[in-house]
Formats: C-alpha cells, sequence, structure tokens
C-alpha cells in the first residue's frame, strides 16, 4: 500500500449548550483578529484616524461574510438557492466562497473609501492586503480540520486520507475513508502564507506602499495564479462543475481567478509605471 497520511482530526473543537463550536470557527477568528490587528498597527505608524480603523472593521466583517456566502450560492448553486433563497441565510450548514469573499471586501472597502477616509480605494486596499494571505491560510486550514475541498487521488507519500462520511463519524459510525488525495487546502495554505511574507516584507520593510496598488496588485496576482493552478488538482465542488469542464477544460474557481489575475497584472504595471509617489502618511482629522 502506498505511504499516506490518515486524516482523523474531529471538526469539533467542544460543544457548549448544545452548539458545536469547530475549528473552522476558530481559525477563521484567529485570521480575522490577526489580520485586524495588522491594520491597526499599520494606520498607527501613518497616524491615521482612529475612528477610521474602528469603521473599516465593521465594513470588513460584512463585506467578507456577505459576499463569501453569496459567492457560493451564486457562483456554485445558483439554481437551489434562487428557489430556496432563505437558505442563502443558513450560514452555519456551510458554504463560503474565497472568490464572493474577495468581491465582498471590495465592495466593502469601496464604500468605506467613499464615506469614511475620502481616500483612493487603493490606498485602502494596499493596507487591508497586507495581513490577508494569513487570513486565507487560516481559513483553508479550518477547511482542512473539516475534511473539506480536498483534492483528486495521489501517489505522493504526503497524500491524506479524509473521512468520507464526516456527518456519520461525528455521530458514532466507524470511519470510511478516502483514497490518498491531494491535501490543497494545505497547498493553499503554504501559498497564502507566502503572500503574508511577502506583503508584510513589502510594506514594513521597503516604500512599496508609495505606489498605490502594487501591494494589492501582487498579492492578488499571487493568490489567484496559485489557485488557479491548484484547481487542476482540486475535487470539483458542485455538479454544475462537471459540465463547465467538459467544455472548455476549466472548472468554476478557475473562470473566476481569471479576471483576478488581469487586475493583479494591470495593478503592477499601472504602480510601476506611473510616476506618482503617494503620500505615506495619513491625515489626522
Amino acid at each position: 500500500m502506498l505511504l499516506s497520511i490518515t486524516w482523523d482530526v474531529d471538526p469539533t473543537l467542544f460543544t457548549i449548550f448544545g452548539r458545536e463550536i469547530r475549528w473552522y470557527g476558530l481559525l477563521w477568528a484567529i485570521g480575522l483578529a490577526v489580520a485586524m490587528y495588522i491594520v491597526q498597527r499599520i494606520f498607527k505608524k501613518e497616524n491615521n484616524p482612529e475612528k477610521w480603523y474602528d469603521s473599516l472593521l465593521v465594513y470588513m466583517i460584512v463585506g467578507i461574510v456577505v459576499g463569501a456566502r453569496l459567492g457560493h450560492c451564486l457562483f456554485y448553486q445558483p439554481e437551489y438557492y434562487l428557489a430556496n433563497p432563505w437558505e442563502i441565510l443558513k450560514v452555519w450548514e456551510g458554504g463560503l466562497a474565497s472568490h464572493g469573499g474577495v468581491i465582498g471586501i471590495i465592495i466593502a472597502i469601496w464604500l468605506y473609501s467613499r464615506k469614511v477616509t475620502k481616500k483612493s480605494m487603493l490606498w485602502t486596499l494596499d493596507r487591508v492586503m497586507v495581513p490577508t494571505g494569513f487570513t486565507a491560510a487560516m481559513i483553508r486550514f479550518g477547511n482542512l480540520t473539516n475534511h473539506e475541498i480536498y483534492g483528486a487521488p495521489t501517489d505522493a507519500p504526503w497524500g491524506f486520507r479524509f473521512v468520507e462520511n464526516l456527518h456519520q463519524w461525528m455521530n458514532g459510525a466507524e470511519p470510511i475513508y478516502t483514497v490518498p488525495s491531494h491535501p490543497t487546502q494545505i497547498y493553499e495554505a503554504l501559498v497564502y502564507l507566502l503572500v503574508f511574507a511577502v506583503t508584510m516584507y513589502m510594506y514594513f520593510k521597503t516604500n512599496a506602499v508609495k505606489r498605490q496598488g502594487l501591494i494589492t496588485g501582487v498579492g492578488i496576482l499571487m493568490i489567484f495564479v496559485a489557485r488557479f493552478f491548484i484547481e487542476f488538482v482540486k475535487n470539483v465542488q458542485v455538479d454544475g462543475e462537471y459540465a463547465i469542464l467538459e467544455s472548455i477544460g476549466l472548472n468554476i474557481g478557475q473562470l473566476l481567478s481569471i479576471p483576478f489575475i488581469l487586475w493583479g497584472i494591470w495593478l503592477i504595471w499601472r504602480a510601476m509605471k506611473s510616476s506618482k509617489v503617494q503620500e505615506f502618511k495619513g491625515s489626522k482629522s
């Protein structure tokens, strides 16, 4: 038998008042808390008004959750959710899409920039992008604990055998394991941690933030190029993707990644071409 790793981690961290608290939720919270701490540190470093940070926290949380949920419902299973719109509200049952989360963040930051800072949307994005890789990595590690979003079968010695009958296993049944499969959650998490290291270095050790859009462009490009290629070894998430794969050879995740890749390239080109260097410090108000 090929070498493999049997992944039998229980998704439930503990139960309180009959409700499960999962590793996924904890990792989500850690990712968001660390991200907001870093953004707060950035704002203090630049002497930006404290109220800017407080408002950003609200905008970001709403944008991420609403965007990720609507992204899953409308990108992956529109027929079901449009026919059963109340099901969209059942976030606790799972179903969040990273592409939708990114779109939600972009819309939230657009509104935030118009109503709060009165600065360019890219000014905010460059600062929010700095810790984004860390948050994204925590979410993927959460997917790992949930035995979800794993890849196709593999002969590699690092293949993971996930619990296939997760719900039944959590209720006392014997586990049924998958064949050794690509742990695509780990692949993505490692890339996102690299993105985090790169964007932290760019902001704190270089003058990249003075070229508006550069940090955002580099982060977006790295994330979605990696996502595009990792999708080749990832399992199809919903039945509707089979038809797309058969017709053009790409799945929904890859199709949604292409506009972000192009946007990232454009942002980098625009930032490097521009001779205008932005002011580093915010203004007290």
